[in-house]
Order: structure tokens, then sequence, then C-alpha cells
């Protein structure tokens, strides 16, 4: 069976969606992925992303994040 790890778990403060952060390694070797699940209401986004992805989309929303400081 593959292992998923919980890595975090949130709710956006506006919206109210649920975001949770997982590892996702599969049994049959591999790249590990991090998952990106977001639940709104009863519906699910579910998004399965390899490193160099993960890397560059985080690396984005840091700076976009610090970008915007104080504007909330």
């Amino acid at each position: 069976m593959d292992k998923i790890t919980s890595l975090d778990k949130f709710r956006v403060p506006i919206g109210n969606q649920e975001i949770e952060l997982q590892q996702l390694d599969y049994v049959a070797g591999g790249m590990p992925f991090l998952r990106v699940r977001i639940r709104e209401h009863s519906r699910f986004t579910i998004f399965d992303i390899d490193p160099m992805t993960a890397e560059r989309w985080g690396r984005l929303m840091a700076d976009w994040g610090s970008s915007h400081k104080g504007e909330t």
C-alpha cells in the first residue's frame, strides 16, 4: 500500500477552504510526490506534484506573499 504522510493542514481565512499538504510515497518506488488537497464544502481538488514543480510553485507563492505583506 502506498504511504501518505500529512505535512500540514489549515483553513484559508477568506473562503474557508481546507488545504492539506501530504507526502505521497509509492510502494513501487520512484520519486515522492507532494499531494495538495483542497476541500471546499463536499468538493475536493487534488494535485500530485513532482519535486521540481513543487519547488517552482512554492518559490513563486512565497515571493508573491512577501511582496504583498501588510495588504490584508
